[in-house]
């Protein structure tokens, strides 16, 4: 009888995983299936590992994002702060800063940013919706401003080395994905830090009389937002070899589907770095998928946006049900 109970309990957290991710598991699976019987080159170990690859960006900008929906905030200027980060990279490097150097000054400057965007949301209550618009516009210019438009090219072999190296059989891009998923992942389901980010966003006035500094939460949260993009906009440098004046556009729009097809809610107080992953392989798939069909790039958009207003109307209707 005790063997019985110790098996229903070992059983009970891969339950709880199935009832969790089951549905977007399922759908991952039956994309792969399709885009197999359409083109039998999909299901390659070498296509696999592409897909890997692409997602890398979106993936690690949507933990970011993961972030900032958690608050009921959405942040739509990671695309320029991509973009941002490989031209500060480039400049830094034409300037004659090391790697190390580069790097941190890259991070600095996602941080900056994040930091601008967070403070003009809690310190002076302007909706983040109208505030990272704005932001994205002034982000975009100043990417422009160097080079005048032109792409400005990065010949740091290190830098580099970041986005075509492998260690231990896998990219290195891989291993930054992994190491990413795990901090945020572990920062968010096991940190304090992380219950008062879940508290801020699903009950903000229970945060503030539970002494929760929800200002500062969110200023941190935005931050975190920044790095991430900053970090996504070195890996894409890294992969391109340049920096690009229209790197990183749209790229807004994938997170954001990433993390709301893995379950976090736009209402905020809801989601889960794991679920982002899943969205993003998801995305990752269905991009890769039509390039190898031959999708023109606007019908692609057509797609990414109807799935986003399907994730959405997912999850409004859980919540009336559960109501």
């Amino acid at each position: 009888m005790s063997d019985e109970k110790h098996v229903t309990a070992a059983q009970k957290p891969y339950a709880k995983l199935l009832r969790q991710y089951g549905g977007i598991l399922v759908s991952l699976v039956v994309l792969c299936i399709i885009f197999s019987v359409m083109n039998p080159r999909f299901m390659t170990v070498a296509n696999f590992m592409n897909v890997l690859q692409q997602i890398a960006v979106i993936a690690i900008a949507a933990f970011g994002m993961t972030w900032v929906i958690l608050l009921g905030e959405i942040d739509l200027s990671i695309g320029s702060i991509i973009a941002v980060a490989g031209m500060a990279a480039a400049q830094a490097f034409l300037a004659g800063f090391g790697f190390m150097p580069t790097l941190v000054l890259t991070l600095l400057a996602g941080a900056a940013m994040g930091l601008a965007n967070g403070v003009l949301t809690a310190k002076l209550g302007l909706p983040s919706f109208i505030v990272t618009v704005a932001t994205m516009g002034i982000f975009r210019g100043l990417v422009s401003l160097p080079t005048n438009g032109a792409p400005a090219m990065i010949e740091n072999p290190t830098w580099i080395a970041i986005g075509a190296e492998s260690f231990v059989g896998l990219p290195i891009i891989i291993w930054i994905v992994v190491v990413l998923f795990v901090f945020n992942h572990v920062l968010l389901s096991k940190t304090t830090f992380g219950r008062r980010a879940y508290l801020t966003g699903g009950n903000r006035e229970a945060a503030v009389y539970s002494g929760i500094k929800v200002d500062r939460v969110k200023i941190t949260i935005f931050m975190i937002s920044g790095i991430m993009a900053a970090i996504s906009g070195i890996l894409l440098s890294s992969r391109l070899y340049s920096a690009q004046t229209n790197a990183g556009t749209s790229y807004e729009l994938d997170a954001i589907a990433a993390a709301v097809l893995g379950g976090t809610s736009l209402a905020g107080g809801v989601g889960t770095m794991i679920g982002t992953l899943i969205g993003a392989l998801i995305i990752g798939i269905m991009n890769n998928g039509m390039n190898m069909l031959s999708v023109p790039y606007f019908y692609q958009l057509i797609v990414k946006g109807l799935v986003i207003l399907l994730a959405v109307w997912l999850d409004v209707r859980s919540k009336r049900a559960k109501r």
